[in-house]
């Protein structure tokens, strides 16, 4: 980009009748001048402003400050300063060179479109301007240049936002699928322990069936009367008695046989 900065001078020769009023501002401005040459921003900024100050809204003080705050990167007061100037000035070639130095001020700030504008402005009221010509091209092709960046920045930031959604969506389905496992494991462990439950109860109705069934087969007392049980006490000591008796004569027997084996 070429960054020239116009500006404007005075020259040393006035027009007779001039006012010590108005040769006073000229002569502040000539010494803003002589500062700005020399590389004095600050001070030609000083000198500027008293400019203004001897004649408030004097456009040539108005420019030539801007170009003050341009050096000292101060742009937004400069483009500010550049822009009163376009407005006030009735002079094409002032108008032209504030809009030029406007241009450039937004091109320092990256304000690309700004500065486009800026450019065409100053050539509609200078198209030989060659310096606004090449500034023109320079400001279109840093737009150009910013909005692929933006575009790119854009479709990464689009990406990024793609896979966090994605992995947002998996994290998800991943939580409902071991959400899933929990719970058809636990209708599993539902369905065993019911089974297991079934399978005891039933283990539990056989073993008191079979109980049942083996107290059932156990022959049960018979209830007698008691005359049949007086009879049957009577039949007992009948039997008893014939069984003493038989032991009786078995000992006599046996007594015989011994004496004889001793007299023997």
């Amino acid at each position: 980009m070429n960054s020239l900065i116009k500006y404007l001078f005075f020259g040393f020769v006035f027009i007779t009748g001039v006012s010590l009023y108005s040769q006073n501002e000229k002569k502040l401005i000539r010494e803003g001048n002589d500062l700005f040459e020399e590389g004095n921003y600050s001070e030609a900024e000083i000198e500027y402003r008293k400019s203004l100050t001897e004649k408030p809204g004097y456009y040539k003080g108005t420019f030539n400050l801007g170009d003050a705050m341009y050096k000292q990167e101060n742009f937004e007061e400069s483009g500010k300063l550049f822009n009163e100037v376009a407005e006030i000035s009735n002079e094409s070639d002032v108008k032209a060179s504030a809009f030029y130095n406007l241009g450039n001020t937004f091109l320092s700030e990256d304000k690309f479109k700004e500065g486009i504008e800026a450019y065409k402005k100053s050539l509609r009221l200078n198209p030989d301007d060659v310096d606004a010509k090449y500034n023109l091209e320079y400001a279109r092709k840093k737009l150009n240049e910013q909005q692929q960046q933006q575009q790119n920045q854009d479709q990464n930031k689009d990406k990024d936002q793609d896979k966090k959604d994605k992995d947002k969506d998996q994290d998800k389905k991943d939580k409902n699928k071991d959400k899933n496992k929990k719970d058809q494991d636990k209708k599993d462990q539902d369905k065993k322990d019911q089974k297991d439950k079934k399978d005891q109860d039933k283990k539990d109705q056989n073993k008191d069936g079979d109980q049942n069934k083996d107290q059932q087969q156990q022959p049960q007392p018979q209830q007698i009367s008691k005359q049949d049980a007086q009879r049957m006490l009577e039949a007992l000591k009948n039997d008893e008695k014939k069984t003493l008796q038989k032991l009786q004569i078995q000992k006599a027997k046996a007594a015989k046989s011994s004496k004889t084996e001793i007299d023997w």
